[in-house]
């Protein structure tokens, strides 16, 4: 049965590779583990992969009440707060050192939103009023520093001068807004209003709702735009699968939390086209295609986009029982992934990509500052709520 099996893997397989990453010497989790699985202690930390493991280790113990899953939360929350955050400027770098030290000073409005995101759910985890006060003062400062009149910014120096988005950018443009810094942003601030009902944050989970669904979601395309200009025009012909199946279920959780129905009736026709524009010319019958430029698809199996793929559709599924297809959708995803994607070398965890024929492509780290237990842990907890009801 699925659910026992992605259980059963969360268990034996996730939970314990990432403990064997935390580095009691320096503080937070190691940041890379080449495809050889020979780790690099003093390898650059990232911030965004540290807040998310520490986001996975709290969700972990909230599901399962394992008290060593807090203790893993607590020590990547204690790394947070004393090595990420800047104490002077505030916000959150973007890397730092092996040692505890600050390697990239940039701030990110995509990474203040990930702090904020293990943050909210530190708190939902261990009761402590710290973590969420932290969470709030992020939250005030993108709202101050990181926006402008017609959305999210992205990229900053160290003291909040706006610098150029390289980090986010890809496909040989520079973006000034992206559709990923504004699904993120949403995320956290999602979590942030669950655990808070703050009335602030539920304006602006609102406000990026109604930006969704009238800048970032083309309707004649049947997808999301993905880089834009300064006033959110798409500035290049890119269908980002994966992304468009992860904001279709989050919207549907941010739109839960909000509990306006309004927003509910305005954002799940979205949310329908997008899961089924996918599943009609991305999906395959087992995986998931990872995106289209200007025509040409890459097909490459990216270990988020299956994990997001599996997620989508059962929330597709779960939305309209009568599409049965996206359930068996979610089932062959898993069976993929559970063949192809879980790399079964011992001390390994998942590749970071597989062709469509399910081998992988070698020299990509297993660890490195974006690959992390956020996509698949994720995973395996939606899987353990939606299908133990």
């Amino acid at each position: 049965m699925m659910v026992e099996e992605v259980k059963n893997h969360l268990l034996n397989t996730i939970i314990p590779f990432w403990k064997n990453l935390r580095d009691d010497e320096n503080g937070g989790y190691y940041g890379w583990l080449d495809y050889d699985l020979k780790l690099d202690k003093k390898a650059v930390k990232g911030c965004i992969l540290n807040s998310r493991i520490t986001w996975f280790f709290a969700n972990a113990y909230t599901l399962l009440k394992d008290e060593s899953l807090l203790d893993e939360a607590r020590h990547g929350y204690e790394f947070l707060k004393e090595h990420c955050i800047d104490k002077e400027n505030g916000g959150i770098y973007w890397s730092i050192r092996y040692d505890g030290t600050p390697e990239d000073t940039t701030k990110h409005t995509y990474n203040q939103a990930f702090c904020i995101y293990a943050l909210s759910s530190y708190y939902e985890a261990s009761g402590d009023k710290e973590a969420l006060d932290l969470a709030k003062q992020l939250f005030a400062l993108i709202e101050e520093k990181c926006t402008d009149e017609v959305g999210y910014l992205e990229a900053f120096t160290k003291d909040f001068k706006p610098e150029s988005n390289e980090k986010l950018s890809e496909n040989g443009v520079l973006a000034d807004k992206t559709m990923n810094t504004l699904l993120h942003v949403f995320e956290a601030y999602t979590e942030l209003y669950r655990v808070s009902k703050d009335e602030a944050v539920k304006k602006r989970l609102m406000w990026i709702m109604d930006t969704f669904a009238d800048k970032v979601y083309n309707p004649k395309l049947h997808r999301q735009e993905v880089f834009f200009d300064a006033n959110y025009n798409s500035i290049i012909d890119l269908h980002s699968y994966g992304h468009d199946i992860e904001t279709a279920w989050l919207m549907d959780r941010g739109t839960e939390v909000l509990g306006e129905p309004e927003y509910t009736a305005k954002m799940s026709p979205i949310t329908k086209d997008l899961t089924a524009q996918i599943y009609k010319i991305a999906f395959d019958g087992h995986s998931l295609a990872n995106e289209c430029c200007k025509g040409e698809v890459n097909t490459h199996r990216i270990w988020w986009v299956q994990a997001e793929t599996v997620v989508g559709f059962l929330n597709g599924y779960e939305k309209d029982p009568s599409k049965k297809e996206y359930l068996e959708a979610a089932e062959h995803e898993w069976e993929f992934i559970k063949e192809h994607v879980v790399d079964k070398r011992e001390g390994s965890e998942w590749f970071w990509e597989v062709r469509p024929d399910g081998t992988p492509f070698e020299g990509r780290p297993i660890v490195e500052p974006w690959k992390c237990p956020y996509h698949n842990g994720r995973m395996c907890f939606e899987v353990i709520r939606r299908m133990s009801k």
